[in-house]
């Protein structure tokens, strides 16, 4: 092939033949709609257990279940929140279940949504909206798949009070 019969594939598109371009697009499009599908797949599977995930941890936080609660979160994941005065406020896992002491086991009267969910790859972010008589929270959830499985690594949450 000589240098003016040699040329890429752009430019087979616009200016070679059009068995060639038809061919040439036919392999192409044979090639990358599996691909496609395998990727969304794959995305749709991961989108369906983080919100499994988020929703587990939901109906556990509604039923005060400290012990099954537990499952959703990463060992040693923390809790963030903005305190009265201004400053940055942390809890453990371990502080934050000692609040469900008295109500364990109780179902609270709420509504708690999954408001947005984010992944890419490994990592997720998924807000949640919990709506209560007195308060609404919004959380702030960081998950990342670990050994084949999602988990709440951190969470960060604003409680807001509800004035009737």
């Amino acid at each position: 092939m000589n240098k003016s019969q040699s040329y890429l594939l752009p430019q087979v598109l616009l200016t070679g033949e059009p068995m060639k371009k038809i061919l040439i697009l036919a392999v192409l499009l044979t090639c990358a709609l599996p691909l496609a599908a395998l990727a969304q797949t794959g995305a749709a599977t991961d989108d369906a257990a983080v919100r499994a995930t988020v929703s587990n941890y939901l109906n556990r936080l509604k039923h005060n279940d400290v012990e099954s609660l537990k499952l959703a979160f990463y060992p040693e994941a923390k809790l963030f929140f903005v305190k009265k005065d201004g400053q940055l406020g942390q809890l453990t896992q371990e502080q934050w279940y000692k609040s469900f002491v008295s109500s364990a086991g109780q179902e609270e009267k709420g509504d708690l949504q999954i408001s947005a969910v984010d992944i890419t790859g490994n990592a997720a972010s998924v807000k949640v909206v919990e709506v209560y008589d007195t308060a609404k929270y919004s959380d702030y959830l960081s998950l990342l798949k670990l050994d084949g499985g999602w988990k709440i690594v951190n969470k960060i949450y604003v409680r807001e009070p509800i004035k009737h």
